[in-house]
């Protein structure tokens, strides 16, 4: 065949795939028009990096034999309401609240019902955490579930996984699970064979694979981003923090990494762990529903949790739908610490009408981000929030890592969610709701500490930004819905 030809069947070729992945990205469900156009805009404009980044990022599919599995573990998992001792009668508290409508948009996600007689504990700091995660390690009598995003082979993560191995020489059946690839520094050193050889059971989440091509089929950026822990099905772990020490070697100059553990006691394990049961079995060829269904006993007088389960296998926008339910709750006050603040339209619409309408609004975040994508859209939004009343505060202790929301010291959310595109539409996440007034002054405390270490962005230096400046947090801020 003659060049010429040659040259000519390619560009064929190629303007065939271009406009057939433009139509792909128009039919694609559940994509907001911005998305869409986004999307368009990078195809036309840049053909070829522009088709090489939608067959790499323009997906948010784990691939089809995992999401049938999920799908196949999902419709098997039993209901937490048939668990004995756990009926909605014996598990439900009493209605009327004025955040029934948020719990009623928790249930909507994983079909979880709040239930009472909780205890909890909010963690002094990061290296408390694992302390309190160790000592409730060494004194588990029949199970420890643990599942990290990143697991780190320093000090903390060496502790974890000692702990880990004596627990299961003793007999305790420990079932270790870390993201393939935040963890893949442990997955590969000798302390992951250590648990092994010990007795524990072990098994990476969603693994990435060695062929090159895996990212045609999957999206290798989809990540199981949830810190569980699970001890004999009634103490659990949710918050912020990895399986690492605050210093994070990894990233050493955001240091210290600043997070939030709470300590749950009571029906909510329960909840936290048929989250852990979804993961492991979608990876696992092990039965866990004998173990939730276990009959619950110990009833005891206690405040009311949901647990919030989100990922790109559950119900398209969910934990936004989480996030503005309760924004629009709040009546007096509203604080949210969060690393990453790149909001959809809804919920930046959300944090600009509590501001307008009289509540005392907050929202802090890291002065010094680790991603400087992040901070550059996260500025794009300080001008509207600013002139809805928002007040922004930056921390300047290191990188706040801590994923909160506080209304009106009465009610909260402590998880592992970022407000971000990632964790909204990306990221397997796990978070708690919780109605209870002590506990929620602890975390509006810990949420004031943060705030005594920032400094606050005012109108004045945002309207002082460059025009480069603007120009340039607004064009990263566009690509939002592409990334």
């Amino acid at each position: 065949m003659e060049p010429r030809w040659m040259v000519i069947i390619g560009v064929i070729v190629h303007f065939a795939l271009q406009a057939a992945l433009i139509v792909q990205a128009i039919l694609r469900p559940h994509r907001d028009p911005s998305s869409r156009i986004a999307w368009i805009v990078v195809l036309v404009t840049t053909p070829v990096l522009g088709i090489i980044a939608y067959l790499l990022l323009g997906s948010v599919s784990i691939g089809r034999s995992r999401i049938a599995r999920v799908e196949k573990v999902l419709v098997e998992m039993p209901n937490p309401t048939d668990i004995p001792g756990m009926t909605v009668k014996e598990i439900q508290p009493p209605g009327n609240s004025r955040f029934d409508h948020v719990f009623r948009m928790g249930y909507s996600v994983n079909g979880f019902e709040p239930i009472g007689g909780n205890r909890a504990e909010l963690l002094a700091d990061s290296c408390a955490a694992i302390d309190a995660m160790i000592r409730d390690i060494d004194a588990a009598k029949d199970h420890v579930h643990l599942n990290f995003y990143i697991w780190l082979t320093d000090n903390s993560g060496t502790k974890m996984a000692e702990a880990v191995c004596r627990a299961a020489k003793r007999g305790v059946v420990c079932r270790v699970m870390a993201d393939g690839l935040g963890s893949r520094g442990i997955i590969r050193s000798p302390l992951w064979q250590a648990m092994k050889e010990a007795g524990a059971k072990i098994a990476v989440a969603l693994p990435i694979g060695n062929t090159p091509l895996a990212p045609l089929w999957t999206r290798v950026d989809l990540r199981n981003h949830r810190k569980i822990l699970i001890i004999d099905n009634r103490i659990t772990y949710c918050g912020s923090q990895n399986c690492a020490d605050p210093e994070f070697r990894v990233k050493p100059k955001y240091a210290p990494w600043v997070d939030a553990m709470v300590r749950f006691e009571g029906p909510i394990a329960r909840q936290n762990q048929m989250l852990f049961a979804s993961d492991w079995m979608a990876h696992v060829d092990e039965d866990l529903k004998g173990l939730i269904m276990e009959p619950w006993t110990e009833h005891r007088k206690g405040f009311v949790a949901q647990v919030v389960g989100t990922g790109p296998t559950v119900r398209y926008s969910a934990m936004p739908e989480i996030f503005e339910s309760l924004m629009y709750s709040a009546r007096e006050e509203l604080i949210i610490t969060t690393p990453y603040y790149v909001p959809d339209e809804p919920m930046q619409a959300a944090l600009c009408a509590s501001g307008r309408r009289g509540v005392k609004t907050t929202l802090i975040v890291p002065k010094k981000n680790d991603s400087w994508f992040v901070a550059a859209a996260s500025h794009s939004y300080y001008a509207a929030l600013l002139d809805s009343g928002v007040r922004i505060f930056e921390y300047e202790g290191g990188l706040l890592h801590t994923k909160s929301l506080t209304i009106d010291e009465q009610m909260g959310l402590i998880g592992s969610a970022n407000m971000d595109r990632r964790s909204f539409e990306l990221n397997y996440e796990n978070n708690i709701l919780f109605h209870d007034e002590p506990l929620t002054k602890q975390i509006r405390e810990r949420q004031l500490s943060y705030q005594w270490q920032s400094h606050e962005v005012t109108k004045e230096q945002v309207a002082a930004w460059s025009a480069t400046r603007r120009f340039f947090n607004n064009a990263i801020a566009m690509l939002g819905p592409v990334l």
